[in-house]
C-alpha cells in the first residue's frame, strides 16, 4: 500500500526480469496503477488498457456481453481481458494465446490472471494457434508486439484471410498497431484500402495515445 501511494510522485518498479522471447519484464506501481512494460513500450494496464478500451467501447458493450467466445492474440498481463470480465460483465468463454510463458507466470503472481475462470490460456505462437483451432468466434483482439515491434505476418493475405475465416456472423475484430514511422503508416493505410469488403466492414481509430492506431473490423453476415 506505501509503494502505491508514493507512486502518485515517482513510478516504482517492483519486479524486473529478463525473457528470451521479451527481453525485459517489468512490474511498475505509477500513479496508482499496477502496470506491466517491456523496455520500450506498456504491455498491459495503463495506456494500453486505455486504447483498448476506447475499441472494446466502438464495438459496444452490451454487444460484447451477449457473445459467446473471444480469442486474445497476446495476452501480456491481461489487462483487455480484466476489462472484459471486471467493466463488461461478459461472462462467456475466453481463450488466451501467449507466446511467452514467462510473461504469463508474472501476470498470474501481479494480475491474477489464472483466477479467471472462463479464461483459457494457451502458451503458444498466435499464427501456429490460428493454423490449427477449429472453433469459432465472437470477437478477435489482436495485440502482438515484441517490445515495440509487431510481426510482419500480422499484416499478410494468409493470416488476415484465416482470421476473418475464424469469425462468426456478425462478430469483430480489433486490431491493435502502432505507427512510429511513415513506413508504418503506408503498412496500415494499405492494409485498410486492400481489405477484401463484400463481407465485412473496417474502420479505424487513429493516433490512441500518440501512437496506436486501432483497426476494427465487422463481418456483416
Amino acid at each position: 500500500m506505501i509503494k502505491k501511494i508514493f507512486s502518485y510522485l515517482i513510478p516504482i518498479k517492483i519486479y524486473q526480469s529478463k525473457s528470451p522471447l521479451s527481453k525485459s519484464i517489468e512490474v511498475t506501481w505509477a500513479n496508482g496503477e499496477l502496470l506491466l512494460d517491456s523496455e520500450n513500450a506498456n504491455y498491459s494496464y495503463g495506456s494500453l488498457q486505455r486504447i483498448l478500451r476506447i475499441g472494446l467501447k466502438n464495438i459496444g458493450y452490451e454487444k460484447i456481453a451477449d457473445m459467446e467466445h473471444i480469442l486474445v492474440l497476446g495476452v501480456a498481463g491481461g489487462s483487455v481481458i480484466k476489462t472484459l470480465v471486471d467493466e463488461i460483465k461478459f461472462k462467456g468463454k475466453i481463450t488466451g494465446v501467449e507466446i511467452d510463458s514467462d510473461i504469463i507466470k508474472v501476470a498470474n503472481k501481479y494480475f491474477a490472471l489464472d483466477k479467471i475462470p472462463q479464461l483459457d490460456i494457451v502458451i503458444e505462437d498466435a499464427f501456429e494457434f490460428v493454423l490449427k483451432t477449429k472453433s469459432k468466434y465472437d470477437l478477435i483482439i489482436i495485440d502482438i508486439f515484441q517490445d515495440t515491434t509487431m510481426p510482419n505476418f500480422l499484416f499478410e493475405t494468409f493470416f488476415i484471410n484465416r482470421i476473418c475465416f475464424l469469425l462468426r456472423s456478425k462478430g469483430f475484430i480489433l486490431f491493435n498497431t502502432m505507427i512510429l514511422n511513415e513506413t508504418q503508416n503506408i503498412r496500415n493505410q494499405k492494409y485498410v484500402s486492400e481489405f477484401y469488403e463484400n463481407h465485412f466492414k473496417i474502420r479505424t481509430i487513429p493516433r490512441i495515445e500518440v501512437h496506436n492506431e486501432l483497426i476494427v473490423i465487422e463481418k456483416l453476415e
